[in-house]
């Protein structure tokens, strides 16, 4: 039965649309050209190759392949066999709609999502209903990670015009790519309504369908121009920001709102970072609740290590099990940082870092995108145990253990069986046991191999190998925070190894490539793309000291700032010019599940100023900040990670490693037990005056702890060299290339130097030959 849906009544329903391809039912026959080479594609994936579909033939190849199967994106080619006549998006589609007069019917996804699978399985794969869509619609299918900027442009208009968003993303378009309506996942027969609906409304009441368009148009290039009135932002947004996130904390489980539960990683970065700039309370322990949570959840992957995307209840233990790529890497430095402030989440980093290494990175060394939610068409079968499943992979003590560590029942708390989950933490769990918490995880380290070995012999979750620039240079980032405060070099050995191959796969000349897939680069690059791998090159300069990557990532913010910024209102777009297609240059300031563009691009910016002393990407930091200055101020935890690069370009880096002098001077701080070294490399032909220089009126090299609480006991400086300049005839006291500062923390416990927050400073001065610079000071909150 159809439900009739009067125009203005579909811009409210929600709904959710996976990937089409285009088969025969309702098309007439490709051309002989075309067939030809969609037959060459697809004999060209091999006798191994199984296609997607439950239309085969009976020697088991597909009944239909539509020109998905020409694509170099796994999302797209799930729907390679669906009898609908898929286009990619490109002008071939635009044109066949303007050409036959039919709206469009665009698909947004990703190949690990689960409910575009389940739309897949009820919709496109179904004949009867490809046959109306083929018939009616031109159906384009887009991969939303690679082409991240149209996702942007139509989420804005399906958030503004039913309330919510998310994949898959069903928008019905005008010729001209206009939407009209908008919504996600549709049951089969809502569908087939809707399609009905929209097809006899767009032959007898055309001209409103492109009105309501055109209004929609104007909304969506009114939120995307972003020109707000630039305005100063200060610490007051960022506190703002802070506030509004604590207020939706949830302080008995951690996380923040109701169910579904995200991780919201930008907020955990922001509260944390707060805390070790501040020594703020509040932020650190509803930070610390959540991390805490997670880390006993069903989030995360206590066999492989990992986390999943999000949960679906509120006390984190029933996942969506797809993993991505992103929330490894931001995480990662999530729980990073919380490691620095409580000594407590090696074991979280290591295990999920572990995990992208031996399952999710290329052997050239680039990072894969994703894995599946689901195994035999069931959501988390991979995942999931029963007590005699466990009984079954070990002795009969090791499995009691297990069932009790981890809560499995023979009830179960998933379909029937156990997503595992520690219901008390790991160190009341050994005192409870009287075990040393020591012991404890190297029992679990042990058990949690024997499970692996044997989860790792049921059906895999389908993996996306796409290699994506943009989270790629997220967990290079992630792989060298880790490498530098857990001190693995093994970590930092795969962050310059995926850089090496960005490098070679994926930059052309000053340019780059968004993705790569079966060995070939594909998809001009988005501004997250340039953004996101300048700041793992930054990150890369700090721990390696090698000026390379200090270079590179110059080259790549230089050719970001060429192809992407906004003369007119300042920030970046998120395409680059000339797409033709689009109906607007979209921009995204505000952060999402991951960190916009236009944030990353900001800290980068700051971040070269320091080790550049180039005030112009100061002023370009100061001018994207102000441009989204208004945005900011009315809904602040929406910038968080902007905020944070706020922060970073007017108090200051929180890192180990600072720089000064027009990044002349470089100084990292290292803290073991009572024992902190401050080693200082400065640039050759520059000099920074000695301890106790030899003249009353130059500035003494001096370090401090900027607390009354710790004292410094007597901190041993290097002998000077002795030298005199053009410009000062007395002989100097001076300090070049590298010198190493030692101190002793005095009455302070190794216990409160590993879990406390300790300010450390250094005031100095640097020279030339020719002239000095004003003297400084570096503080650190270790």
């Amino acid at each position: 039965m159809n439900t009739h849906y009067p125009v203005l009544q579909l811009l409210s329903i929600g709904l959710i649309m996976l990937i089409t391809t285009p088969a025969v039912p309702g098309t007439t026959p490709y051309s002989t050209e075309l067939q030809q080479s969609l037959q060459a594609a697809l004999v060209n994936k091999g006798s191994n190759y199984q296609p997607r579909t439950k239309y085969l033939l009976a020697d088991g190849q597909p009944q239909f392949t539509n020109r998905l199967i020409l694509a170099n994106s796994p999302y797209l080619l799930q729907h390679a066999h669906n009898p609908v006549n898929w286009f990619p998006w490109g002008e071939e589609a635009f044109a066949q709609a303007r050409q036959e007069n039919k709206p469009i019917f665009l698909s947004i996804g990703y190949s690990t999502c689960h409910w575009c699978h389940v739309m897949e399985r009820e919709s496109f794969d179904n004949i009867e209903i490809a046959k109306i869509m083929n018939e009616n619609f031109i159906c384009i299918k887009v991969d939303r990670e690679r082409r991240p900027e149209v996702d942007e442009v139509y989420m804005t208009a399906l958030v503004m015009t039913t309330g919510h968003g998310g994949w898959p993303m069903s928008n019905f378009l005008t010729t001209e790519g206009k939407p009209f309506f908008a919504g996600t996942y549709f049951p089969p027969n809502d569908f087939v309504s809707i399609l009905q609906e929209i097809t006899k409304l767009w032959q007898i009441q055309q001209p409103k369908f492109i009105e309501q368009a055109e209004h929609i148009f104007k909304a969506v290039q009114q939120v995307t121009n972003a020109s707000s009135q630039a305005q100063q932002l200060g610490t007051d947004a960022i506190q703002a920001a802070v506030d509004a996130i604590l207020a939706r904390h949830d302080s008995f489980i951690g996380g923040f709102g109701t169910a579904p539960k995200f991780p919201q990683e930008n907020w955990l970065l922001l509260l944390l970072e707060t805390s070790l700039r501040n020594a703020r309370q509040e932020p650190r322990l509803a930070a610390i609740r959540t991390l805490d949570a997670m880390a006993q959840g069903g989030i995360y992957d206590q066999i492989g290590g990992g986390f999943h995307r999000y949960t679906v209840d509120e006390q984190w233990l029933v996942p969506h099990f797809e993993k991505m790529l992103y929330n490894q890497a931001m995480l990662t430095r999530v729980y990073v940082l919380g490691h620095r402030l409580t000594g407590d989440y090696s074991n979280i980093i290591t295990q999920t870092l572990d995990y992208i290494l031996r399952e999710m990175t290329s052997v050239q060394g680039g990072f894969y995108s994703a894995t599946d939610a689901d195994t035999e068409e069931q959501e988390g079968l991979f995942f999931i145990w029963t007590p005699e499943q466990i009984r079954q992979a070990l002795d009969a003590e090791t499995a009691e253990f297990v069932i009790e560590l981890y809560g499995v029942t023979k009830a179960g708390n998933f379909e029937g069986k156990n997503i595992l989950h520690l219901p008390i933490s790991l160190a009341k769990y050994a005192k409870q046991h009287k075990i040393p918490l020591k012991q404890l995880l190297v029992k679990i380290d042990f058990v949690r191999g024997k499970l692996r070995s044997v989860r790792d012999k049921r059906e895999l979750p389908m993996r996306d190998d796409k290699i994506i620039t943009a989270w790629n240079g997220m967990m290079i980032t992630a792989l060298v925070e880790a490498a530098d405060i857990l001190q693995q070099p093994k970590y930092l050995e795969a962050a310059i190894k995926a850089a090496n191959f960005i490098n070679s796969e994926l930059k052309q000349g000053d340019k780059l490539w968004r993705t790569y897939l079966d060995g070939q680069a594909s998809i001009i690059a988005t501004q997250e793309d340039y953004a996101y791998f300048a700041e793992a090159l930054l990150n890369l300069y700090d721990v390696t000291g090698e000026k390379i990557w200090l270079q590179q990532a110059q080259a790549i913010t230089d050719s970001m700032l060429k192809l992407f910024w906004d003369e007119a209102n300042g920030g970046f777009f998120i395409n680059v010019a000339g797409d033709k297609l689009l109906i607007i240059r979209p921009k995204s300031p505000n952060d999402g599940a991951i960190p916009s563009g236009n944030s990353v691009a900001v800290r980068v910016l700051a971040m070269l100023a320091k080790r550049t002393g180039i005030e112009r990407y100061h002023d370009k930091a100061n001018t994207a900040i102000n441009s989204y200055a208004k945005a900011i101020t009315a809904s602040p935890d929406n910038y968080a990670y902007m905020l944070l690069g706020t922060d970073e370009l007017l108090h200051g880096e929180l890192k180990r490693q600072l720089y000064g002098a027009n990044g002349k001077v470089k100084a990292s701080v290292q803290l073991t037990a009572e024992d902190i070294t401050v080693t200082i490399d400065i640039s050759e032909g520059w000099h920074i005056n000695a301890h106790k220089p030899l003249q009353n009126n130059l500035i003494a090299t001096v370090l401090s702890i900027g607390s009354s609480e710790w004292q410094l006991e007597t901190v041993k400086y290097p002998a000077p060299k002795l030298q005199s300049l053009n410009w000062q005839q007395e002989q100097l006291a001076l300090y070049e290339g590298t010198v190493q500062l030692h101190g002793k923390v005095k009455s302070i416990t190794p216990e409160k130097v590993a879990n406390g927050i300790l300010p450390i400073s250094l005031k100095f001065q640097a020279c030339n030959d020719k002239m000095c610079l004003p003297p400084e000071e570096l503080k650190w909150k270790i």
